[in-house]
């Protein structure tokens, strides 16, 4: 079997897994400078864009195609790739289709779509003039696209609003929900679709606090949240997009409402794939892997599931105890370090809060 991966930047992610499965890895790279090149058994320099990997697969005569990219903008040339190749020539590609990156990389299609499967968001409008605001204060003001809290303001007057549109001529305006900030990875390829355990985020602030500077935890532990719900409706959001790989969705929660509330989808890798793969025992990258060499099912996903306690840590860099290779596998480790330096973060788990707690503070 051989796979094409598209990209480095995660690679070392998946590389002991891809060994692990006896795959012939070949990987496209459009930067020369790019780290873990050194890793996959060929590697191909190309120009930015997907022309320069689909003639690698082609030339290469792949198997299947597994971009590894964890940005939002190549999103939409990945979708278009995907649907040539696999028409044309039958090589799989393990990535979301064009409708679903269409409906979940615009922040205002995102909601669009939510309204028409019955998923209920926070209340908002269109904002073209700041005189136009019916939304009551505070308010987030977000552009269309954009990811990692790229141009959100959390608006508690409209002072702010004005200044917002200093920059902007137009935002969308949502109302702001005070309460628990939760992620969930959804797992789909052929029209199956498995919702992995909630991940809680921390607590929404008006200081708009990025979730990387949060500790993490899983699984999610909210009082009054039924994560069933979380993952029932996940799986709604996944199986009416109907397209492959992995979808990470952003819910918030108000206990002052006892709502949940769909926030945004990413058809990508995320941020929250650690403690994922550390709650449960489920590697959504390695579940791409799967997916390419017809290995993905929700019968092999359920053999696979544990229940363990995690949390997440920004550290800055790490200086603790090494973890035991393949460095980035739970497998045989109880903790994991990821990201890069000055912005390391720990994940761990254990069989139980006290064994998490004691494990946390031999570590950081």
């Amino acid at each position: 079997m051989k796979l094409l991966f598209i990209g480095s930047r995660l690679y070392d992610d998946i590389d002991w897994y891809v060994k692990r499965k006896n795959i012939e890895s070949v990987l496209t790279e459009s930067n020369e400078n790019a780290i873990n090149l050194d890793l996959p058994d060929q590697v191909f320099i190309v120009p930015r864009g997907m022309d320069g990997p689909k003639q690698v697969a082609l030339m290469q005569k792949v198997d299947a195609i597994v971009p590894l990219i964890g940005i939002d903008p190549p999103l939409m040339d990945v979708a278009l790739m995907k649907e040539e190749i696999e028409e044309k020539y039958g090589i799989p590609v393990i990535a979301a289709g064009v409708r679903a990156v269409e409906l979940t990389s615009n922040k205002i299609e995102t909601k669009k779509f939510y309204k028409e499967i019955g998923v209920v968001t926070p209340d908002y409008q269109i904002l073209n003039d700041p005189e136009d605001l019916t939304l009551d204060f505070p308010v987030v003001l977000k552009q269309g696209e954009g990811q990692g809290g790229k141009d959100i303001k959390i608006a508690k007057s409209i002072d702010d609003v004005n200044e917002y549109f200093e920059n902007f001529n137009q935002a969308l305006c949502e109302e702001f929900i005070e309460g628990s900030e939760i992620s969930i990875e959804v797992l789909g390829f052929n029209g199956e679709y498995v919702a992995l355990p909630p991940i809680y985020k921390g607590e929404t602030t008006l200081e708009g606090t990025h979730p990387l500077n949060k500790i993490k935890t899983g699984p999610c532990m909210v009082q009054g949240l039924d994560n069933n719900l979380v993952q029932h409706t996940a799986y709604k959001i996944a199986k009416n997009l109907a397209s492959d790989g992995i979808f990470e969705m952003d819910f918030m929660y108000s206990a002052k409402k006892d709502q949940l509330y769909a926030i945004e989808v990413n058809t990508r890798p995320n941020g929250t794939r650690y403690l994922t793969t550390a709650t449960c025992g489920v590697n959504s990258l390695c579940e791409l892997v799967n997916m390419a060499i017809g290995e993905f099912s929700l019968h092999n996903i359920s053999d696979k599931l544990g229940y363990y306690y995690s949390t997440e840590i920004p550290i800055g860099n790490y200086e603790g105890p090494a973890p035991i290779k393949p460095e980035k596998s739970f497998e045989n480790n109880d903790f994991v370090v990821h990201g890069p330096a000055g912005y390391q973060r720990v994940t761990a788990r254990a069989d139980s809060k006290d064994n998490l707690e004691s494990l946390v503070s031999k570590l950081v």
